[in-house]
């Protein structure tokens, strides 16, 4: 009998038995649409959308961005976000980030924004954050991490289309706990 606590463990066959993996790009039965598969054992590949969970943090009325240390867009500014983990909830993958990225110990207020980038095939959980406790400062991915007023901003030097609006329904709330999350803008 299982126990409701036990994880499944995920296997991925990269290799069929002779080595070739899914290879063949084909509509599997039952499926809409095509995928790879492999031609020996059978095995469906599903690419799906990746999960990215972030904050934007604020504090005295400041929030906080991060210079990227990486690619994409080294040297831009952004807020603490990043893929979502195995086994992570959407929380604790923003808490990370935060920690990873900021050096900082946030807690959440609420879900900020959900904002989909089909082009990249990502979605994208915001939350409005604090710190939960003093201190910042740059992790590994992050050049160097700073409070800005929010007159204040680097605007022209924002790493990322979504980081824009997250920001602006931050600043939005004005002191207020987000209570329905944002969305993408509507573009003309």
């Amino acid at each position: 009998m299982s126990d409701e606590n036990d994880v499944p463990s995920y296997e991925s066959p990269a290799d069929g038995p002779n080595g070739s993996g899914p290879t063949i790009r084909m509509v599997p039965e039952g499926d809409n649409r095509e995928r790879l598969v492999c031609g020996e054992c059978g095995y469906i590949q599903y690419d799906n959308p990746l999960i990215v969970a972030g904050a934007v943090i604020v504090e005295d009325d400041k929030v906080l961005l991060c210079r990227r240390a990486i690619e994409p867009r080294k040297g831009y500014w952004t807020i603490p976000a990043g893929y979502l983990e195995l086994n992570e909830t959407v929380e604790d993958g923003a808490r990370r980030e935060a920690q990873e990225e900021a050096m900082a110990d946030i807690a959440i207020d609420g879900l900020l924004g959900v904002y989909t980038i089909t082009r990249i095939s990502q979605v994208q959980l915001i939350y409005a954050a604090h710190l939960a406790t003093p201190g910042y400062g740059a992790g590994d991915e992050s050049l160097e991490v700073c409070f800005f007023d929010w007159d204040d901003i680097p605007t022209d030097d924002i790493a990322f289309p979504s980081v824009h609006w997250a920001l602006a329904h931050r600043r939005g709330l004005t002191g207020r706990r987000p209570t329905v999350p944002f969305t993408n803008p509507v573009v003309e």
